[in-house]
């Protein structure tokens, strides 16, 4: 197989059917915005990741509340489960987001394996831009 020039594809669907100049830049530039989005989704994984992190009581501050509350045994016992929740949560989110992630990255590829150049020019542009974009937005402070 080899890449080919040409205005004439059939990506990811049967009904996705491209047969003009003007149908191949629409489908290119639905395939850019769809790396940028890929893009995005990368970076709000990431910080989910960091706000999952940061949402859990480090061992310090833990001692502390039980060193300070020992005399009500029932409250400790709620605060691990309302840490376990926060948590299994948060994990959940990361789940669908990684689940969404993978989807869009499988129609990339697929899209690119038309083997029409200007589809696999969008998605590298596509991703490119949604680096550029997406990547500032990405500081934990």
């Amino acid at each position: 197989m080899h890449f080919i020039f040409s205005d004439e594809a059939v990506l990811l669907f049967d009904f996705w059917r491209v047969h003009t100049p003007a149908g191949m830049a629409l489908s290119v530039l639905v395939v850019l915005l769809l790396a940028v989005l890929y893009e995005g989704i990368k970076v709000g994984k990431a910080k989910l990741l960091h706000q999952a992190l940061a949402s859990l009581p480090n061992p310090s501050s833990q001692q502390l509340i039980l060193e300070t509350d020992q005399d009500s045994a029932g409250s400790n016992s709620a605060l691990a489960s309302s840490t376990h929740l926060r948590w299994f949560l948060c994990h959940f989110g990361q789940s669908l987001v990684h689940v969404i992630q993978v989807v869009i990255g499988y129609f990339m590829m697929l899209a690119v394996m038309s083997y029409n150049a200007w589809i696999f020019f969008g998605v590298v542009l596509g991703s490119a831009v949604g680096y550029y974009l997406a990547y500032p937005l990405l500081t934990f402070a």
